[in-house]
């Protein structure tokens, strides 16, 4: 096996990430294609070791990285992957220091997640003009995004045992593969019942999936993206339609209603209530905007 101390060898680092950590196979190729990029710069820069690479250097790759465009979230992530794969290197007595701890990302503006107004939707997900197996599948699909606020890796991991209609749950295994239990709406029921009437039409014998494709299998992230996007275009929604969209628009719906953050929290799987805050920000713009259009002294009188 190669030196785990050598730019070229973070394999170790990964297979701890899986199997010690239990990362989910998207985060660990997250961490793959960080750490790669930042391999290949300490290759252009002649470092040929992890242990060579000290808080000067990290500091020039993130300033390199910022001046091609690079923001603040990006950089953020990398210098964590960074990060973590020092630790891991300490622990396993590779290197003397961690050179990304004192290293900080540009600040990022925040910027406040897209929405689509509650009638606006409800309208579209009103619409049956749509017909057949595949349209009865995508109506079910996105009723299901925006009653229960999944993640798209979540929806495409639900199998039929996860799904409890009597009495209304879906039980999802979210990032750090942390099981929850979410409530699924009446509507959304409806919709489900009417795709697992005719889902045997689609799905090959034994596929234990929720959601299947044409071909019969567990469906594609990727395809559920793309018939997100057409179920939009053919019921006139004026913008591209995603699955964040809506988990963003079910989260914001339902904390104009209830004002419970930690209750939106739990239901979206966030570990750290700092980013279920996000949503605040965006029901205070909410009722900043009611403010300013309808109160007698919001405006000046001309």
């Amino acid at each position: 096996m190669p030196d785990a101390g050598a730019p070229d060898s973070f394999e170790p680092f990964l297979a701890h990430l899986a199997h010690e950590r239990r990362a989910s196979p998207l985060t660990v190729a997250s961490y793959r294609r960080d750490l790669c990029r930042i391999q290949s710069w300490c290759q252009d820069q002649g470092i040929e070791r992890w242990s060579d690479l000290d808080d000067l250097a990290v500091r020039r790759y993130v300033a390199w990285r910022h001046r091609r465009g690079a923001g603040g979230k990006t950089l953020q992530r990398e210098l964590s992957a960074l990060r973590s794969l020092f630790r891991f290197l300490l622990r396993e007595r590779l290197i003397g220091r961690n050179p990304a701890v004192g290293v900080r990302a540009p600040k990022t503006v925040r910027r406040l997640p897209a929405t689509l107004d509650a009638d606006q939707l409800g309208a579209l997900l009103d619409d049956d003009s749509d017909d057949g197996p595949l349209a009865t599948r995508d109506t079910a699909i996105v009723e299901l995004f925006y009653s229960s606020g999944l993640r798209l890796a979540e929806l495409v991991a639900v199998d039929l045992t996860d799904l409890d209609l009597v009495d209304g749950l879906v039980t999802v295994i979210g990032k750090g593969s942390r099981t929850r239990r979410v409530p699924v709406g009446a509507k959304a029921r409806d919709a489900l019942r009417q795709w697992l009437l005719i889902r045997g039409t689609l799905a090959d014998p034994g596929e234990t999936a929720l959601f299947v494709s044409r071909r019969g299998g567990r469906i594609h992230r990727r395809t559920v993206e793309q018939r997100l996007a057409r179920w939009g275009r053919t019921r006139g929604a004026g913008r591209d339609l995603h699955p964040h969209l809506l988990r963003h628009s079910f989260a914001t719906h339902l904390l104009e209603s209830s004002g419970d953050l930690r209750g939106v929290q739990e239901l979206l799987g966030h570990a750290d209530i700092a980013t279920t805050q996000i949503y605040t920000h965006m029901d205070f713009q909410h009722l900043a905007q009611v403010y300013d259009q309808t109160h007698p002294r919001a405006k000046k009188k001309p």
